[in-house]
């Protein structure tokens, strides 16, 4: 039955109803824990709400993009993947422009609303585009300028709102823990809602019906961004009641005439710098050079974009670690976080396949079937965010009860065993599509199965490698050592799109570095291999890194 014959009161549906009554309820019940310290400063809540609007227009978003490009756009599989993986992996790029831009000349404040603004813009565009569908070629280029407008946007707001959550608080102050933690609470209570809400409204089988699902991230990002705007003055201020995020004021300023210049302001573009900037350009062209000779032109079919993400994630690490003022322990503990940075981009790139070859999968051979209702394949991205409200407390008392008796892990081995469970959530699937033709639909199981393992590996590894980069960087690189941190992710989305693009289609063998795909069996095995090597690998160095640290 399609779901335009199905009664569209989406909340008389039992399932649904029974997902945000029992989201709302733990959500609740687990801010309650987080704030057990009495007398939270109101910005965090502030801030709360408005990181929950921002993620729920990017998930929501996100959720429908590739079907949208697949089904209405008409691109194939292959091609809606690889933007899919430029697009993600350009978001944790910018970041680091925006975060520079922010310490340097504008703040957070103005740099969050400059953030909400664009991405706002970037939404309604994707609306246009998606109005659009008599004219195809116009409808993608409106697609491509608004996904530009997003990463840019994104790159404003991402790296500032986080910033401003330890400043409501005083150095030492023990609340700061529960702080973020709240603060976390709303990127999953975005995450929750927002493949439910766009996902209703844009995946509906009719390609027209895409623009509503754009339409409501759009509105999302406006009232993040128009609540923030109305009530960051009287609620973001710093212990002493000091406005925080507001522009960066000069320690010492140079009178020339009635000209104030900022002291140092050429320090910014040394000769380090300019180095900097010119090696991750030499090394994007070297990616994108064809060595081959297959193409007819030297950068004929370059990926630009992957080889700037994958340039810029190779030369950055480097420019840290040879800077002349680091002691030998401050370079032995960020080689800690270039350790673990490589393991991640495994992890998410496999764990980031929620958004295109597992949407392909959900939309296509999952029976999706409850009574008389077809839930939306986009639905499913909702199911990671519920778990982790669910699980997080859970995690917190165990890593709790263990360390009484002596038997916690250690933070490595904590993300191997991530690493470990990515693998058995798609073992898990490549059971349940084992000899299953292209024409059969399996049950819901084997996916929702996947995403709580996953769910738990996620548990295991994010937070702790979080926790590890805060612990080691030193404080004058406090914030490109998270960039990095960032740019793994940037690696890994990138990866995973072009992962997805060995997505199986129904008679089509495709190769991996000589490994065969011919059917959805052997793609998921594929992931297995993959997270399972590497969380043997993390396993192996988990003590050495351990000792590391001391």
């Amino acid at each position: 039955m399609r779901r335009g014959c199905v009664k569209r009161d989406v909340l008389t549906q039992p399932l649904l109803r029974d997902i945000i009554y029992d989201s709302y309820k733990n959500l609740i019940i687990n801010i309650n824990k987080m704030n057990s310290t009495k007398g939270q400063p109101k910005g965090i809540y502030l801030l709360f709400v408005t990181e929950m609007w921002e993620r729920f227009s990017y998930f929501g978003m996100r959720a429908i993009l590739t079907l949208y490009m697949v089904q209405a756009l008409l691109l194939d599989k292959e091609l809606a993947s690889q933007i899919y993986g430029s697009y993600t992996g350009m978001v944790y790029l910018t970041p680091l422009i925006g975060g520079y831009i922010a310490d340097r000349y504008w703040g957070n404040r103005r740099s969050i609303l400059t953030g909400a603004t664009l991405m706002a813009i970037g939404q309604f565009t994707l609306f246009i585009s998606a109005s659009n569908l008599q004219n195809i070629p116009l409808a993608k280029f409106l697609m491509i300028c608004g996904l530009v407008l997003l990463i840019i946007g994104n790159g404003f707001f991402k790296p500032n709102i986080a910033t401003m959550v330890g400043s409501l608080y005083k150095e030492n102050d023990k609340r700061k823990d529960s702080a973020y933690t709240i603060f976390y609470m709303g990127v999953n209570v975005g995450a929750i809602f927002a493949p439910l809400v766009c996902g209703y409204l844009g995946n509906t089988n009719r390609p027209e019906d895409f623009r509503w699902g754009f339409l409501a991230a759009c509105i999302g990002i406006l009232i993040g961004g128009i609540i923030f705007q109305t009530l960051n003055k009287r609620y973001l201020v710093s212990p002493e009641g000091n406005p925080i995020g507001t522009k960066p004021q000069p320690n010492v300023q140079e009178e020339k005439g009635n000209e104030a210049v900022r002291p140092g302001l050429r320090s910014y573009f040394n000769m380090r710098t300019i180095s900097l900037i010119g090696s991750i350009l030499l090394l994007t062209l070297s990616f994108a050079y064809d060595w081959k000779g297959n193409q007819g032109s030297p950068f004929g079919g370059a990926d630009w974009i992957g080889s700037l993400i994958y340039a810029t994630t190779i030369v950055v690490p480097i420019f840290i670690i040879t800077d002349k003022t680091l002691t030998t322990s401050e370079k032995k503990h960020i080689g800690i976080i270039y350790a673990i940075s490589f393991f991640v981009i495994f992890f998410w790139a496999a764990y980031e396949q929620a958004g295109v070859s597992l949407t392909f999968f959900a939309d296509e051979q999952t029976n999706r079937m409850i009574g008389q209702w077809e839930m939306p394949s986009s639905y499913f991205q909702s199911f990671p965010a519920i778990m982790v409200v669910i699980l997080a407390p859970v995690f917190v008392w165990l890593w709790t009860f263990l360390g009484r008796y002596g038997l916690d892990p250690n933070d490595f081995n904590k993300q191997a065993f991530g690493l470990l469970f990515l693998a058995l959530g798609y073992w898990i699937i490549a059971l349940g599509v084992k000899d299953v033709d292209y024409n059969v639909k399996v049950s819901m199981f084997w996916l929702i199965s996947l995403y709580l393992l996953h769910t738990i590996g996620e548990l295991c590894l994010s937070p702790i490698g979080l926790s590890i980069v805060n612990k080691l960087s030193p404080a004058r690189f406090s914030s490109l050592l998270m960039g990095v941190w960032y740019l793994s992710s940037a690696a890994a989305n990138k990866f995973a799109g072009m992962l997805s693009g060995f997505y199986p289609e129904n008679g089509v063998s495709k190769n991996f570095l000589g490994y065969s795909i011919d059917n959805l069996h052997d793609f998921f095995m594929l992931f297995v291999f993959m997270s399972g090597i590497t969380a043997i690998m993390m396993f192996l160095v988990a003590g050495k890194l351990n000792k590391m640290m001391k």
